[in-house]
């Protein structure tokens, strides 16, 4: 059954925001001028728990909150969710999102491409969580299991988390030189869709290289195993996903921008003290049909980490600038987020 058939409701939700975001035109790489002190400021998120402290963000109006006690009056929030990292770039040039919010390579690609222009740097990192490439080929037991038959699903070819971290294991186990050797069996779709297709079993999608709560959803089935774990690739925890604005909606709304701040710092505070009303505001905003206990023990597993500072960032900033997947390499994680967080302690 082509995949096309096989779109979830969040799938569509996803490709729908994607499709009214394209409409509005992306061409140019210079973001609409922000007003000082903004009375709404937008988001355009991934899907995911990688992107949780956005969820209860939105679900406890932590912005609005913050913005009343900076002075700012009645400012609103909104959040639209996005299944490509490659759209949710556009959206923050466009002018259509104030902030955006993806993995980590989608970001570095996104500053590389406007630094000296529009500027696009990070305010935070959200987490750190494993990613697993799961499939549903039993004889597939590591990556040179793999044929050309086979298609493997990432949110973004060559641009997200989950592709980067595939070419870094493509050079592990094939060796220098070998990091695209992959690249021909992945394709583009969000993680609900990706799901679909994986579990049907019906489609050419026989891999989804994904991150939680899908993963999770994935392995419930019996014909669903793991390959590998990004940690593994990358030797442990290394932050999954990230925040960022351009240098003129920073500089034009430092009290707003303060706000947000303050707001992601509330949103992981929350994560970490009670999983469990993290898990409700997840399934709220998503209209979930997951469990609270099970979405609250994804949160709480101990290979997961809420928290604002980046980490790992010179591992993917290193490979990408070394495969020419960027092209300035960064001396520092610090080059690629502002000020606000230069005091933590990332790496």
């Amino acid at each position: 059954m082509p995949i096309s058939t096989r779109f979830s409701t969040l799938g569509r939700r996803a490709l729908l925001g994607s499709a009214l975001l394209l409409a509005a035109g992306f061409a140019g790489l210079t973001p609409a001028p922000a007003q000082a002190e903004a009375t709404q400021v937008r988001f355009a998120r991934n899907l995911g728990l990688g992107y949780l402290p956005l969820y209860v963000m939105e679900d406890k109006g932590l912005v609005e909150k913050h913005a009343r006690a900076a002075g700012l009056g009645a400012v609103t929030a909104s959040y639209t969710p996005l299944g490509n990292p490659t759209t949710i770039t556009e959206a923050t040039l466009s002018g259509n999102a104030d902030f955006g919010a993806a993995g980590v390579p989608a970001f570095i690609i996104a500053w590389d491409k406007t630094k000296g222009n529009a500027n696009l740097r990070g305010l935070a990192a959200l987490n750190a969580q494993p990613a697993y490439l799961n499939t549903n080929r039993p004889e597939v037991k590591g990556l040179t299991d793999f044929t050309e038959k086979d298609r493997i699903v990432v949110p973004s070819v060559r641009a997200s988390y989950q592709a980067i971290v595939l070419q870094i294991a493509a050079e592990q186990v094939f060796g220098p030189g070998q990091h695209a050797r992959l690249d021909p069996l992945t394709v583009s779709l969000a993680h609900p869709d990706g799901t679909a297709a994986l579990l049907s079993g019906r489609t050419e999608i026989t891999a989804h290289f994904t991150s939680p709560p899908f993963q999770d959803q994935q392995l419930r089935d019996p014909k669903i195993h793991k390959v590998l774990s990004s940690y593994d690739v990358l030797g442990g925890p290394a932050s999954f996903s990230a925040l960022w604005t351009s240098a003129a909606f920073h500089e034009a709304n430092p009290r707003l921008t303060k706000a947000v701040l303050a707001a992601l710092e509330d949103a992981v505070v929350l994560i970490k003290a009670d999983p469990r009303e993290a898990a409700r505001a997840y399934i709220r905003i998503e209209k979930s049909k997951l469990g609270e206990e099970e979405v609250a023990a994804m949160i709480a597993h101990p290979e997961v980490s809420y928290d604002l500072a980046p980490r790992g960032i010179g591992i993917f900033t290193d490979f990408m600038a070394r495969i020419g997947s960027i092209r300035n390499r960064p001396a520092d994680w610090r080059d690629l987020f502002f000020a606000d967080i230069h005091d933590r302690t990332g790496s």
